[in-house]
């Protein structure tokens, strides 16, 4: 669901996804494109991938988090190199 905010309404989905910084720039972005796209109209989709993109990097942040600190607390998985 977050990656329709996202695509739809790029600031709104970082910002709910807690990246106010990058909401930020996608406004400025957003902006940018509105402007250029005009002539260029493959920028008008650069805010909306570029929200995917954060949405999705940060979720892997947050994966990868979730599996150190498993790894931390409980031992690497039987079979684990060393």
């Amino acid at each position: 669901m977050i990656y329709v905010l996202a695509a739809l309404l790029p600031p709104i989905g970082l910002l709910l996804n807690g990246q106010p910084f990058s909401a930020i720039f996608n406004l400025v972005l957003i902006v940018f494109c509105a402007i250029f796209g005009l002539v260029f109209h493959i920028l008008l989709l650069v805010p909306s991938a570029h929200a995917m993109i954060a949405v999705h990097m940060k979720r892997e942040q947050r994966m990868h988090r979730e599996i150190v600190n498993s790894i931390r607390r409980h031992g690497p998985p039987p079979g684990y190199p060393h």
